[in-house]
């Protein structure tokens, strides 16, 4: 991700190189109104049994880059109505694909895509930082993404300060200008030194603020931790080792450090909204076996010992909901194969509550640096993978940029192969929630479906029952033709089952209602 995500990834991968209206649906629980279940048809769940081509819950996403203007805007300067245009296009886009999530770049390196307090405007919005561009878009991206039943994680860089060095050029009142002393100068950039208490505290208050005020679904961070290494340069932390070591050496102390900065984040993100998401998105390789016994069977870099992210320690301390580590390799790489690492991770948080997604190199498909990555259908062979590791619970493509080009026809394969159906996003029963009553009032007038809006509902789950009759309607994701965010939706003749679904898609049991 990034100085840019696909210029450091494929760093990083240099390095890898070298070095019936029925009661369906998984965890639905109790509807809140009971008087409405009669309504409602019943059948066994245990009758049916689901279609594996067809997941019922699947998380399905995209980043959508800000810095460097990589996706979105894609430049600098565009008024509020082009910048617009531009994100529902890369919306539709997810939508026409069946993709449920997006993970957008709100604060690249201590600056904001939205209104604050507490840091300034980014400059990708205008070109200047600091300069208001006139509207706080974030409420615009998070409504956008809702409106088509996907879910929003604003993603944080938590440690770049700035892309340049010298504090003196940062807008007036940048923390950085305002706290010298809490950065550091690395590979001509500014960081912030994550050993120190007040850095931790800066993060995790600009992060609460933005849960606080806007309506978010989760909160993600990148891979970049302490930064990657630059040749020749010495990150110096010296001063706060001193200060704050305890002890301790200088790798554990900074991984401490990374460490409690987590667990600080997640406390406040759950504390603030609970039903938000906490997760992060670590470089592909924890550690190598060659560094660690228990590490993959890879020659790669080692984020545990080079950018001193311990995701294992997150995963098991339970202070992520869920992980999402950049697997940007192909299946068979020489030194950091696709199914090896896949594997590992799934090993990792089998018998945890955390989550695993995978994050698939987009960007790669059509290098001619390695002849997989010239194979239009690498991405869903990758999928297909996940789909028999019963931890995987989905997939996140870097980046949206080229889910807009479609490199080889490579996401049009994958939509048609492998999300051929939409998918609910996973249940994360420690977020809360509840299933809302199902839809009241169902009825069919002139091709349209409409019905009463359920409380508590945030969107609706809308099945086409085959003439057949045979198919286990709500068991998966076969039947599943929409989820849509308003009561109504444009049907064909047939029959059709309608669900409610609550802001972390708990699914109310369904309605049924005839078309034509």
């Amino acid at each position: 991700m990034r100085t840019g995500r696909p210029l450091l990834a494929a760093a990083t991968l240099a390095v890898a190189t070298t070095a019936a209206a029925y009661v369906f649906g998984p965890g639905t629980g109790e509807s809140p109104a009971a008087s409405q279940k009669k309504t409602a048809m019943a059948a066994p769940a245990a009758a049916c049994k689901a279609d594996a081509r067809f997941p019922k819950r699947e998380l399905r996403g995209v980043w959508i880059a800000t810095t460097q203007n990589i996706d979105w805007p894609s430049k600098t300067g565009l008024s509020p109505a082009k910048q617009r245009a531009e994100y529902v296009r890369i919306l539709d886009s997810a939508a026409q694909r069946h993709l449920n999530a997006v993970f957008v770049q709100v604060r690249p390196a201590s600056d904001a895509l939205y209104k604050s307090s507490l840091e300034p405007w980014s400059q990708y919005l205008t070109g200047t930082a600091g300069k208001d561009p006139g509207w706080d878009p974030l409420p615009f991206l998070i409504d956008e993404a809702h409106k088509r039943g996907m879910e929003f994680h604003a993603w944080f860089n938590p440690y770049r300060a700035s892309y340049g060095d010298n504090t003196a050029k940062l807008p007036a009142g940048h923390p950085a200008r305002k706290h010298p002393g809490w950065t550091v100068k690395y590979g001509g950039r500014l960081y912030y030194n994550p050993g120190l208490p007040a850095v931790r505290h800066h993060v995790t208050k600009v992060i609460t603020d933005v849960v606080n005020r806007y309506d978010l679904d989760g909160v993600h961070f990148d891979d970049y931790f302490y930064p990657y290494p630059v040749a020749g340069a010495t990150f110096d932390d010296s001063a706060a080792f001193k200060k704050h070591g305890k002890g301790k050496k200088l790798a554990e102390w900074r991984r401490d450090n990374v460490n409690t900065l987590v667990a600080e984040v997640d406390k406040a993100v759950h504390d603030a909204k609970n039903h938000v998401k906490f997760g992060i998105s670590p470089f592909g390789i924890w550690r190598n076996t060659s560094n660690d016994p228990s590490g993959s069977k890879t020659s790669g870099m080692s984020a545990y010992d080079s950018i001193y992210a311990d995701a294992s320690a997150w995963i098991k301390s339970g202070t992520v909901d869920y992980v999402l580590p950049q697997l940007y390799w192909p299946r068979g790489h020489r030194l950091a194969d696709y199914n090896t690492l896949a594997r590992w991770w799934a090993r990792e948080v089998k018998g945890t509550d955390v989550q695993l997604y995978i994050g698939h190199g987009l960007y790669r498909v059509g290098a001619n640096d390695d002849k997989a990555w010239r194979k239009p259908g690498e991405l869903a062979a990758q999928v297909g993978v996940n789909r028999k590791l019963k931890q995987v619970d989905g997939s996140v493509y870097f980046s949206a940029k080229q889910l807009l080009s479609d490199p080889l026809g490579s996401v049009d394969r994958l939509a048609k192969s492998r999300y051929a159906r939409p998918a609910l996003p996973p249940l994360m029963k420690e977020r809360g929630g509840e299933a809302p009553a199902p839809p009241a009032g169902a009825q069919a007038s002139d091709g349209t479906l409409t019905w009463t809006p359920s409380e508590g509902a945030r969107a609706y789950a809308v099945y086409r029952v085959p003439k057949s009759g045979k198919d286990c309607h709500t068991a998966d994701a076969r039947d599943l033709v929409a989820v849509v965010s308003q009561p109504s939706y444009a049907a064909k003749e047939g029959t059709y089952l309608v669900t409610s679904l609550d802001r972390l898609y708990h699914e109310s049991e369904a309605v049924k209602v005839k078309a034509g």
